[in-house]
């Protein structure tokens, strides 16, 4: 006889129970998959910060985040010194406050950054940048936050200062961000002539290894990492993509509880049922195969609908105007394949005891059970 049929008769006439422990799993799914998406989203939005049309990121060397990081004015000079570099911008990060907003990112900036032509202009434009003293400049969702338009006076940090310009990046990071020329923003956060990182665009991509070994004899206190080295070994990377799954399998672990549950539950009511395949010639391998692609089935459903709802989550969070950037719609291909292989690994946990229990029911016994 086959299983299969056994299987799809089972779970209809247990629809409600097996549709909530379908549920678990679509649940599981959908958080993983949300979680995940946005996870990389806020990574790939730092990448693009960071890489901005370059080769090389360079810091300082040992520091356990970029915030932290100091490249001189001196190290910065010697860089763009090498014949092999086409361009160096360094970038300043930090953290500021405002009334009601007690954490802002700040960027300090070159008035020649890529970072401004590129930006869709608002109000003002790059010329203007680091033209006059006092002003500061906003991105677009920093501007509606704080509710500050061109000409108007903002409190940043201990200081004031007018609103030279906004415009509209597609990072969300730097949408969200106030930004300073580079010397201001050393003088307001101390900073002596230190730039956080250096982002550095090579005349000819094939020197790389060469501009590596220049940095490292030339500039020892820093660290030159190509974009995709930077991105694999960051720490604040690896701890957010950890964090992501964590708490994925997390959820897939209620899923899986919920599964056993149904599992048992069906294992208990069907006793004599299971007797009586037993009588009929089913071997224990069999019942615990019916066992499994029962839970199998509630997998595949449940991977189904989470994958649904994750979708439909991730596309309604994508169009919300304060997420733009943080969010991608979009999944790789190999974390669809890893949720769904978590999500079947996790149903098959779950009925490993039922299907164990199943297969050594003895049908003599079970027979006269009540």
């Amino acid at each position: 006889m086959q299983i299969l049929p056994l299987v799809l008769i089972n779970l209809r006439r247990h629809r409600w129970r097996a549709a909530i422990g379908a549920a678990g799993i679509a649940f599981g799914v959908a958080a993983m998959l949300t979680i995940i998406a946005i996870v990389s989203g806020a990574i790939g939005m730092f990448q693009r910060l960071l890489a901005n049309d370059s080769h090389f990121l360079v810091f300082e060397r040992n520091v356990s985040d970029l915030f932290f990081s100091s490249v001189t004015s001196a190290q910065v000079a010697s860089l763009r010194a090498n014949p092999r570099v086409a361009a160096a911008q360094p970038v300043l990060f930090a953290l500021v406050s405002s009334p009601g907003h007690p954490m802002i990112t700040c960027f300090g900036l070159e008035a020649g950054d890529q970072r401004l032509a590129k930006a869709r202009w608002i109000a003002g434009q790059p010329a203007d940048f680091g033209a006059r003293e006092g002003e500061i400049f906003l991105g677009e969702r920093a501007a509606g936050f704080l509710a500050a338009r061109h000409g108007d006076t903002v409190a940043i940090g201990r200081g004031t200062f007018r609103v030279g310009g906004v415009f509209a990046t597609e990072n969300g990071f730097e949408d969200g961000g106030v930004f300073l020329p580079l010397k201001a923003a050393q003088e307001f956060f101390h900073r002596g002539d230190a730039a956080s990182v250096v982002s550095v665009k090579l005349r000819n991509s094939a020197e790389a290894a060469a501009f590596r070994r220049d940095v490292e004899s030339a500039l020892p206190g820093v660290i030159a990492l190509e974009n995709r080295e930077f991105n694999s070994s960051y720490n604040s990377f690896r701890i957010l993509n950890f964090t992501a799954w964590a708490v994925g399998v997390c959820a897939f672990c209620l899923g899986g509880l919920g599964v056993a549950n149904t599992m048992l539950l069906s294992v208990f009511t069907r006793i004599r049922e299971l007797a009586v395949l037993r009588v009929c010639g089913f071997s224990r391998g069999q019942v615990a195969g019916l066992i499994f692609g029962e839970a199998a089935a509630l997998a595949a459903a449940g991977i189904t609908a989470g994958f649904a709802l994750g979708a439909v989550v991730l596309f309604a969070l994508h169009r919300v105007p304060q997420l733009q950037g943080y969010v991608r719609a979009e999944v790789d291909v190999s974390v669809v394949l890893g949720i769904a292989g978590t999500a079947f690994i996790t149903a098959a946990a779950g009925a490993l005891y039922p299907a164990r229990f199943a297969s050594r029911v003895q049908p003599a016994e079970a027979l006269r059970y009540e």
